[in-house]
């Protein structure tokens, strides 16, 4: 199996090193040469891979700004949000290949290797739906779950709920279930704190590319 030069596209810096270091084992087979934490790839790369974590989903303007990078090769979207509507939107937007966020890390190199080829566009997780402990993200020190994690980090952006709902595509209930389970565990009461908390803890996005570890 060849070797791919890959780029990793977040917001969140600790969402990319979580993710490179899940990688870090298949190195003989992808390369990580670039992390990115603002939506543009810099270094000529094979596959870039977006993670949808409290950012805009693959149908809108960053991926197909990614899509049109001639630096950035086949986008990826990486996401827990597999509505076939919204993956469709994504594939027309100009991803290369869509995968779920429950993949197992050396199904998800597969994965890669196969959009890379031409060989696939769409992998879902074993059971169809995008849950999984993979990787890492802020607050998971504090007990919070990848979606309690990304309910903040969108709270903290200044999203409203229903804006949550639909950049998630989650029911409003949904969002408010997941909304007050974040409160809970973070022993917050309201919005206010748990935007200060935010704060405190990693919450806001980071804006700069940051170099992969050798």
């Amino acid at each position: 199996m060849e070797s791919l030069r890959i780029a990793l596209v977040d917001d969140y810096e600790i969402v990319l090193r979580g993710l490179e270091m899940m990688l870090r084992s298949y190195g003989d087979t992808l390369e990580v040469v670039e992390l990115d934490l603002n939506s543009t790839v810099a270094k000529r790369v094979d596959l870039t891979l977006y993670d949808t974590f409290a950012a805009t989903p693959g149908d809108r303007e960053d991926v197909h700004e990614l899509a049109t990078n001639p630096l950035a090769g086949k986008v990826v979207v990486y996401s827990w949000d597999l509505d076939e509507a919204r993956v469709k939107a994504a594939l027309a937007n100009g991803a290369s290949g869509y995968l779920s966020k429950g993949l197992p890390a050396a199904r998800l190199v597969r994965a890669l290797h196969k959009i890379h080829q031409g060989e696939g566009q769409v992998f879902h997780g074993p059971d169809g739906q995008g849950k999984t402990s993979l990787g890492d993200w802020p607050g998971r020190e504090e007990g919070l779950t990848q979606r309690e994690a990304e309910m903040l980090a969108l709270i903290s952006q200044g999203l409203s709920n229903a804006e949550i709902a639909d950049r998630t595509q989650l029911s409003a209930n949904t969002v408010k279930t997941f909304i007050r389970s974040c409160y809970r565990r973070i022993s917050v009461t309201n919005r206010s704190n748990a935007i200060l908390w935010g704060l405190d803890h990693g919450f806001f996005p980071d804006h700069k590319r940051v170099p992969p570890r050798k």
